[in-house]
Parts: structure tokens; sequence; C-alpha cells
């Protein structure tokens, strides 16, 4: 049943970001904290010394930190900084680069993407969408969150703690 949990949890919630972003422009904080709890319980359940917990958690800090600073600065949302940050701490140091460099390449793809379609009009099959309303909306942002979970799912198998789930059968 851990090792279910360990496997599914933060796909599953990375996905419902997603989702959520895309549906409504927004990460909700719940999701984020969802990451953060569920983070301590799966990773006390793999058998993570402390030692690197906290080295997770000195990651996740990094990451918020500068994610506020460019939340700040107009560049990202707040829900993007703090999911960033969320996934920071699953991933800790060891996969935190390779995280932020696939959710650059595919925020740029997507954003790109979006600006795009935003280019020729929506169908007239998605006018009572109101989420294809706001994604095709030429003063709103680009549902950054999507770029974050696509790079997460594809480190997620990387991890120490997706090994360790693997390696307890």
């Amino acid at each position: 049943m851990t090792d279910v949990a360990i496997l599914t949890l933060f796909p599953a919630l990375m996905a419902f970001a997603a989702a959520s972003d895309i549906a409504t422009m927004t990460i909700s904080n719940r999701v984020s904290l969802a990451l953060v709890a569920g983070f301590f319980v799966v990773a006390l359940a793999a058998g993570l010394p402390l030692s690197v917990i906290g080295w997770h958690v000195a990651a996740a800090a990094l990451v918020l930190a500068i994610g506020f600073g460019l939340f700040a600065a107009g560049w990202i949302g707040g829900g993007d900084a703090k999911l960033a940050a969320a996934t920071a701490l699953w991933f800790g140091f060891g996969h935190l680069m390779a995280y932020l460099v696939s959710a650059s390449l595919l925020g740029g793809l997507l954003t790109l993407v979006v600006l795009g379609l935003r280019k020729v009009p929506l169908p007239a099959f998605a006018l009572g969408w109101g989420w294809a309303q706001r994604l095709h909306a030429a003063n709103r942002g680009i549902p950054y969150g999507v770029a974050l979970a696509g790079a997460a799912l594809l480190i997620y198998p990387q991890t120490d703690i997706w090994r360790a789930a693997l390696l307890a059968h």
C-alpha cells in the first residue's frame, strides 16, 4: 500500500495542478500544501534519512525564495512559485536542475503554443467553455502549472523516493 502511495500521490497531485491551471488559470494552495504534507509522509515511509529530508527542505526553500522574487517582479504567478517549491521538496538538489531545465523548456514550448493559438479565432463549439475563453484571452497569462507538472512527471521516476518504492518489491 505504501508503495502505491509513493508511486501515485505525487503524479496525481501534479496532474490535478495542471488541469486546475488550465481550467481556472490558478493553482490552489491546497495542492501545494498536499504536496508538502505528502512528501513528509512518503519520505518517512520510504525510509529517507532525516539528513536527506533536510536537504530536500533546503531545495524547496531556495526555490520558494527565488519563486517569490519572480512573482514580485510579475514574471510568474504565486501558485506557480508555490507549486515549483513544493515540487523541489520532492526532488531535492539531486534532481532540481533537471526539473528546472525541463520546466523551462516545456514552459517555452507551452508559451509558444498558447500564443500561437491566441492568434486564431476560438472555434464556435468552444465559445461556451469558460476555461477555453480564459486560456484564449490575450490579456491572460500562460498556465505555467502545465509545464511545471509535465516536467515533474518526467523527472519523478528518477528520484530516490520513486526508486525506494520500486526496490521494496
